[in-house]
């Protein structure tokens, strides 16, 4: 009759580590749902550690205080995010035809994970004395987002000067936050992807006429 096996120390150290990861998420997610609940103030350590069911020392082993696990979440779901968003080749079609696919895709990553732009939206509007960490994350993050446009605009649109990209930019960036929260306001009621097929031809058209072929 063959013994159960000893644990190594290798094994055990990759079971911790399981074991940590799998912890943390849990953390996250709890701050998800009690930080859309409760927004920025209304979260707290004591609501995450009751809501994930793990003791607060866990999370403080994880997290340094509150802002740096709101900071995590919004890292979190900002890598998912930018994960889904990809600008279809040259073979998928016309210029309008792959900005309409790249915007469903971007569409579809809000609807699956949309808690760095719904946290950090919240966190951008207010203004402290100290300003929180996961704010200073969320408009780092919202700069990447910002340049991942800027080149796919030109990428689209190569005729259009430095200044005319700046714009659309700016226009496609601000279209995209105003459906968000349009979703978020009113719910499944927004059909966000078809929404952002209609943000896309608006994007398109307003790219026609600043580099004035139309």
């Amino acid at each position: 009759m063959t013994g159960a096996q000893p644990t190594t120390g290798a094994q055990t150290a990759r079971k911790k580590r399981a074991n940590g990861v799998e912890s943390r998420q849990r953390i996250l997610d709890a701050t998800v749902e009690i930080a859309g609940e409760r927004g920025y103030e209304g979260t707290s350590i004591a609501a995450v550690s009751a809501k994930c069911g793990l003791p607060a020392s866990s999370i403080y082993w994880h997290f340094k205080d509150k802002d740096d696990l709101i900071a995590a979440v919004i890292e979190r779901s900002f890598e998912s995010w930018l994960q889904a968003v990809e600008l279809p080749g040259a073979d998928a079609g016309t210029p309008l035809e792959r900005a309409t696919l790249m915007a469903v895709g971007v569409a579809k990553s809000l609807v699956d994970a949309p808690d760095f732009l719904r946290l950090g939206l919240m966190l951008a509007l207010e203004r402290r004395p100290t300003e929180p960490r996961g704010r200073t994350v969320f408009l780092q993050v919202r700069d990447i987002a910002s340049r991942r446009i800027t080149d796919v605009v030109r990428e689209l649109f190569p005729d259009l000067d430095d200044a005319s990209v700046a714009v659309l930019t700016t226009y496609a960036v601000a279209g995209a936050d105003g459906l968000f929260i349009q979703r978020e306001v009113h719910g499944d009621a927004i059909d966000l992807l078809a929404m952002f097929e209609l943000h896309a031809r608006l994007v398109h058209d307003a790219a026609v006429r600043l580099t004035g072929t139309e």
